[in-house]
């Protein structure tokens, strides 16, 4: 998943989120007698470029970092205690910082991760970049959107779920959905599914981009009353499809995602369209799914479905 996310982004939206929630607990860490070597391995091997140093009761008293392990190989300090070279003064979270909290340190110290300490000083977790944007999506894996201001963010081009920039004019694939016309109803959907089979994208997951599209976009076609596109990138890792409309939005997430629920008129319904599973469906197939929604504004739905 990229890095490119823009951290601010998230602050606006989840204001209610704490540290405590996106945190990762189980932490790696070092008691101040343990020698430098040992910290060096721990980090080889679990891939992190830091770890928190506490005392027996598990009070935050310190932290070491990669580069302090380079400053250790370059004078042979290795086998010193951790507390020779770790940094006292930790720039740390409290477990009931707001994101808007943790945002600020992240984007003020530009460092990889904080510790999460309570108010006694005790060791909770720690947090990094990537802690903020999996545990929005482990949390939040459908948004409703229903105030003016966070209604801002519809129609903008990154992604809602990575903070990317997503421009629409570069999208691999584009489909202007026929509004009102129900009979044509899917046609981006099928057209999207053949052009990533065209691409050699596998065709399980390729079902699946097919299935959660053409919900999306009957969606668009029999409540919307708007108009609307969807927009297909492909990364290395991961397909990203966007639906945006500009119609009437959906004003009750909560009904809409129980499966049968409907407001389907009765000549949609005779159609075979309407039966109520379209939410619940593209939930069901993809990987990741974020909806923003304004009454009156207009639907944003993003779906991710990873590659690997």
């Amino acid at each position: 998943m990229s890095n490119k996310f823009k951290l601010s982004k998230y602050a606006e939206l989840f204001q209610d989120i704490k540290a405590s929630h996106i945190m990762t607990r189980d932490v790696i860490v070092l008691t101040p007698e343990k020698k430098i070597s040992l910290a060096k391995e721990l980090m080889r091997i679990n891939k992190i470029s830091g770890i928190p140093v506490v005392d027996q009761e598990k009070h935050l008293i310190g932290i070491i970092s990669i580069e302090d392990i380079i400053v250790a190989v370059e004078f042979r300090r290795l086998g010193e205690p951790v507390r020779n070279m770790m940094t006292a003064e930790v720039i740390g979270l409290n477990e009931e910082d707001t994101l808007s909290d943790v945002v600020e340190k992240f984007e003020t110290y530009k460092y990889g991760r904080f510790p999460v300490v309570d108010d006694g000083g005790v060791l909770k977790g720690i947090i990094s970049r990537e802690d903020i944007l999996n545990g929005l999506l482990e949390k939040f894996n459908i948004l409703y959107v229903h105030d003016k201001k966070r209604a801002s963010t519809l129609n903008t081009e990154f992604s809602i779920i990575t903070g990317e920039t997503l421009k629409f004019e570069e999208a691999e694939f584009h489909y202007t959905i026929a509004v009102n016309d129900i009979e044509n109803a899917g046609t981006g959907a099928a057209l999207l599914k053949q052009f990533l089979l065209n691409k050699g994208i596998d065709q399980e997951i390729t079902r699946r981009v097919g299935i959660v599209t053409y919900e999306a976009e009957t969606n668009v076609v029999i409540h919307s009353k708007g108009s609307g596109d969807v927009y297909c990138f492909i990364h290395e890792d991961r397909i990203i499809v966007q639906v945006v409309d500009n119609g009437v939005g959906i004003e009750d997430l909560e009904k809409a995602m129980k499966e049968g629920y409907s407001t389907a008129p009765d000549y949609v319904r005779e159609l075979g369209f309407g039966a109520g599973m379209g939410i619940p469906n593209m939930k069901r197939f993809s990987d990741k799914l974020v909806i923003l929604s304004e009454k009156n504004v207009g639907t944003q739905v993003e779906m991710i479905f990873f590659l690997s």
